[in-house]
């Protein structure tokens, strides 16, 4: 039987050291604590406006998921800035996104209709493939049709699925067949083409439940909400509830 992975994102611990220009919380800490506990990535997100992340804390978290011999998922918008980044790190995985200064979060998936965006987004790939070949790349990206059909025309190892919007209407209670709809339609058509079905974006541990009962991602970032929760009863101990939840709900026509 297979079960669904963990990336834990632990920007939001390099949100409360930024706040205070501190050295800690330490970020590299967050990572090996929640590598220990269990979980199968660590993620990362560098802005170019470095709100959180820092270029320092890339090597330094690259190092610890290195030692314990788990992966690293490097956020980044497709800047030149970034990919040189990226090529001379080399983490295992590079997830492409959306990014705008004004944001506080990132509000959506990228923009693959426009005939600009995506040849931005299909240098960037190349670039990376070709400079650093080891390493995977993921696209964040709606579950819209028309976006996941041009995702299999580019240089890429997986999708992510943003999650915000299903995230959003479930603490509202809203209806989700919509959101449950769309994915199970994107999996199919990622699935059969080879590659990887990630989701992530303003989940928490009671919105997962449907997604995993689903059984169509085989992979989940989650950040905000573990080091919020974490506050109260320690991120250990968040990390090791997500996975036991996880591991109650095998991948759909897993064995």
């Amino acid at each position: 039987m297979k079960f669904a992975r963990l990336g834990v994102n632990i920007d939001h611990v390099a949100t409360l050291r930024q706040q205070r220009g501190e050295f800690y919380p330490s970020v590299a800490r967050a990572a090996e604590v929640s590598l220990a506990t269990g979980a199968h990535q660590i993620t990362i997100h560098l802005r170019e406006d470095r709100r959180h992340i820092q270029d320092r804390d890339v090597p330094e978290v690259h190092a610890v998921c290195r030692h314990i011999g788990k992966p690293l998922n490097l956020e980044m918008g497709a800047s030149d800035e970034m990919i040189a980044i990226a090529v001379k790190e080399r983490p295992d995985w590079v997830c492409l996104v959306p990014e705008k200064r004004q944001e506080r979060t990132t509000e959506g998936g990228l923009d693959l209709v426009d005939p600009v965006n995506y040849a931005r987004l299909a240098a960037a790939c190349a670039s990376i493939k070709d400079s650093s070949p080891s390493t995977k790349i993921s696209l964040f990206v709606e579950a819209s049709d028309e976006v996941l059909r041009r995702c299999l025309t580019l240089k890429i190892d997986a999708v992510e699925i943003h999650t915000g919007d299903f995230a959003r209407d479930f603490l509202e209670k809203k209806s989700l067949l919509h959101h449950l709809e769309r994915y199970k339609k994107g999996s199919l058509l990622i699935k059969q083409a080879g590659l990887g079905y990630h989701a992530g974006h303003g989940l928490t541990f009671d919105s997962l439940v449907p997604l995993l009962q689903e059984g169509d991602f085989e992979e989940y970032n989650i950040g905000h909400w573990i080091v919020a929760e974490s506050v109260f009863i320690g991120l250990g101990h968040v990390v090791k509830e997500l996975l036991t939840l996880i591991n109650q709900h095998p991948l759909k026509g897993s064995l």
